[in-house]
């Protein structure tokens, strides 16, 4: 399993998406957003240009975990996009043991047959959020991204477009 990392827009995306390309042909990319409004469709269709035809994708806003269990052996590399927004699904769709989700989610990503590469966000640079959800969420993402972390075999920080290797 790897873990890239970074803020919005620092090249993530790019790195994960070329990190696949080198494990293999049979490619897969698990789109965690939900398409609710026409920004996240020109989103959507933005990474569809980036990502070409070469990977099956598979939309999957909460049970990511059990997708890489279900379809992982078809694949040399899954890349999961991203963390954050499954934290947020997962949210609003109520779930309230995110430690064990993170935890099933690190599991299953370390006993899928093909390399999986988990992008996510850092949230926990800026300032303080001034309500409750927003505070959660932050810290949510902060604990996630340690536990992806500790049981990733690598991890990237990405500033920039500047991929720095961090662990592994």
């Amino acid at each position: 399993m790897i873990l890239v990392g970074g803020g919005s827009r620092s090249g993530k995306t790019g790195f994960a998406l070329a990190a696949a390309r080198k494990r293999g042909t049979r490619l897969a990319y698990v789109a965690a957003a939900e398409l609710l409004d026409d920004e996240m469709k020109q989103r959507a269709g933005a990474h569809r240009m980036e990502r070409g035809t070469e990977f099956t994708t598979f939309e999957e806003p909460l049970e990511i975990g059990a997708l890489l269990s279900r379809r992982g052996a078809e694949f040399d590399a899954m890349v999961v996009d991203c963390v954050t927004l499954w934290i947020s699904n997962l949210l609003h769709a109520g779930r309230e043991d995110l430690k064990a989700e993170g935890s099933a989610l690190a599991g299953a990503a370390q006993a899928c047959a093909a390399e999986v590469i988990l992008v996510t966000n850092e949230v926990g640079c800026g300032i303080v959020p001034e309500n409750e959800l927003a505070r959660r969420f932050r810290d949510e993402a902060g604990w996630m991204n340690q536990t992806l972390a500790a049981r990733a075999a690598e991890v990237y920080w990405m500033v920039f477009g500047c991929a720095l290797k961090v662990k592994g």
